[in-house]
């Protein structure tokens, strides 16, 4: 195969020149920023600052509440992640086996796809609005006064429930693709050698799935982490108080709405040591029992 050559090294160089500058700017640049205002005790308006070391960090992990969202943070992005995925194969798997009404069927489990988060968080505020909203008259019926906003377990739930919501589209698609790219001749084999159509899905359909699955994975660990602040800011409506948050938003509240830029910066950069770990686990563990064909 014949290899791309240039003639002239400076050629190559400016061809990347815009790529780089792009990732240097809007991502090396705030890195490092982040990671000097964190060992720095600064004004609200940033003009100036007091060296004080790893103090911001030691704060953080001795304060109770940041161990709080900590906590919520994992249950949050682990049940997002999970019943996305759960539900997003479910309705793939059922999307594939429909004949009759195909489009209309596929047509209504993607529309939500082009839903922006902050426009699901009103959607999601209108169905658990306090006395008027839908899912809030179906728990009354069963018993339970659900408030959004003031009871800490409810507010969660929701904010869980309308992640998960705005999450299932784009998870569908990817995995309705999946399938139907298994080849028909493999489907017919397996028919012959199983019965159970559960087993036939676990042992054959799902390994050739893997590929997707893995990407999906981390897909939506990224948006549970990150790509939910316009849903949690929406349904917060700027309030979060006691309210459940994950650690994005909170760097957020405490930047840009507390004047804390040190120990935001802190959290900033705890939230990249966490990111580079686990896409360290995932592409090392994970991908090692995946399977490309």
């Amino acid at each position: 195969m014949k290899r791309a050559s240039f003639s002239n090294l400076w050629m190559p160089v400016l061809l990347l020149l815009p790529q780089v500058s792009i990732i240097f700017v809007f991502f090396y640049w705030p890195a490092f920023e982040a990671l000097k205002s964190s060992f720095y005790l600064q004004d609200p308006f940033g003009f100036s600052g007091t060296f004080v070391g790893l103090d911001n960090y030691f704060t953080l992990f001795q304060n109770a509440e940041y161990l709080r969202i900590s906590l919520f943070t994992l249950v949050f992005t682990v049940c997002v992640t999970f019943f996305s995925l759960a539900l997003g194969l479910l309705f793939a798997v059922k999307a594939d086996k429909v004949i009759r009404g195909a489009s209309t069927y596929k047509t209504l489990l993607m529309w939500v796809y082009a839903v922006a988060p902050p426009v699901a968080g009103i959607l999601g505020v209108s169905l658990f609005y306090q006395g008027h909203g839908l899912i809030t008259q179906l728990f009354a019926f069963f018993g339970h006064e659900f408030v959004i906003g003031v009871n800490y377990y409810d507010t969660g739930f929701a904010l869980i429930a309308v992640s998960i919501w705005k999450q299932v589209p784009i998870n569908f698609i990817f995995f309705l693709s999946g399938l139907q790219s298994v080849p028909r001749s493999i489907r017919e084999a397996a028919m012959i050698d199983n019965r159970s159509s559960s087993r036939r899905f676990w042992t054959i359909t799902f390994p050739l799935l893997a590929p997707t699955a893995f990407f999906l994975l981390i897909t939506n660990i990224t948006y549970a982490m990150f790509d939910t602040f316009g849903v949690i800011d929406v349904m917060l409506r700027s309030e979060p108080g006691n309210n459940p948050m994950t650690l994005t938003y909170k760097v957020y509240v405490d930047g840009f709405r507390g004047g804390d830029l040190g120990g935001s910066s802190a959290q900033s950069v705890i939230l990249m040591i966490l990111v580079l770990a686990l896409t360290i686990f995932q592409f090392r563990l994970i991908e090692r029992r995946i399977h490309y064909t």
